[in-house]
C-alpha cells in the first residue's frame, strides 16, 4: 500500500488561484494523498469554492478559522491534522507539476535523505514565466538556510515517519524557514531536486514581495527566532542581503 502524504494549504482571501491550486494536487502521478485546506477567515469565495471542490473527492478536507490568525497559525492547525507518513505545503496561489509527490519521495528512497526540496518555475500572476527558473543547491546545511532560505514552501517534503512533527514559529515572516531550522540541527543536509518541480506565482502584492520591511523581520529572526548574537546575526544577514538581491534577478 501506498504511503499517505498530507499536503497542508493555507487561504486567504484565494478564490482567483485555488482550484487551479487544487487541481495540480489532484493531477499528480501519486493519488494516496489528504489535502488538508485550513482557511484564514477568508471574505471572499475562497470556501464556496473549496466546498464544491471537496464534495468531489473525498481527500480534501476543510478547517475554518474563526478570525485571521496568520499564515503561520494556520499551518501549524494543519500541521496537528496531518496523519501521512509525509509532510508538504503548497500555498493556495501555487502549482505542483503531475510528478511532484512522486519524484520527492523517490529522491527521499534514493537518497536515504528524510528531506527534500526542488528547483520550481517562476511566473508572474498570469503565469507568464517572465522571471528564470529558481534552481536550488543539491543539499542545504543549517548554515546554508541561515544565509539565504532556498528551501520554499511550496517544494519542502518531509518524511515525518522519521523526523516526526514540528511547527513553525509564530511570527509574521520567515515561519517557514523556521521550520526547515528545527529540522536541519537533527539531520546534516536536505536534498535538492534540480529539475523544477513547481510554479511559485509572484504577486506584486504578495507579503513576500514587500521590501520595506524585511530587513527589520530578518534581523529579529536571527536573534529572537534562532538566538544568534550580534555578531553572528550580522555575518549572516549580510549574505541574506547579498543572496536575497542575486535571487530576484530576472
Amino acid at each position: 500500500m501506498q504511503a499517505l502524504v498530507s499536503i497542508i494549504t493555507p487561504t486567504f482571501n484565494s478564490a482567483e488561484y485555488i482550484a487551479a491550486t487544487i487541481q495540480s494536487v489532484q493531477n499528480q502521478t501519486y493519488t494516496n494523498w489528504e489535502l488538508l485546506i485550513v482557511d484564514d477567515a477568508s471574505t471572499d469565495s475562497t470556501v464556496a469554492i473549496i466546498k464544491e471542490l471537496i464534495a468531489k473527492d473525498s481527500r480534501i478536507q476543510l478547517y475554518r478559522l474563526d478570525e485571521n490568525a496568520g499564515a503561520a497559525i494556520a499551518r501549524n492547525v494543519g500541521i496537528d491534522k496531518v496523519k501521512g507518513d509525509y509532510m508538504t505545503f503548497l500555498d493556495a496561489d501555487d502549482i505542483w507539476f503531475p510528478n511532484f509527490i512522486e519524484n520527492s519521495i523517490k529522491s527521499i528512497i534514493r537518497t536515504g535523505v528524510p528531506f527534500v526540496f526542488s528547483s520550481y518555475r517562476r511566473s508572474n500572476e498570469a503565469l507568464e514565466f517572465v522571471y528564470s527558473d529558481f534552481i536550488v543547491p543539491k543539499q542545504v546545511s543549517y548554515d546554508d538556510i541561515l544565509k539565504t532560505n532556498s528551501i520554499s514552501c511550496l517544494t519542502a517534503f518531509i518524511d515525518i515517519k522519521r523526523l516526526g512533527k514540528k511547527h513553525m514559529p509564530i511570527i509574521r515572516k520567515r515561519q517557514d524557514m523556521g521550520l526547515w531550522l528545527q529540522y536541519l540541527k537533527v539531520i546534516p543536509f536536505a536534498y535538492g531536486i534540480q529539475e523544477p518541480q513547481a510554479i511559485y506565482r509572484i504577486r506584486e502584492n504578495s507579503l513576500s514581495r514587500k521590501k520595506s520591511d524585511l530587513l527589520k523581520y530578518q534581523w529579529q529572526f536571527y536573534r529572537e527566532v534562532e538566538k544568534l548574537n550580534f555578531l553572528q546575526a550580522s555575518y549572516y544577514m549580510f549574505h541574506w542581503m547579498w543572496r536575497g538581491f542575486m535571487k530576484y534577478r530576472n
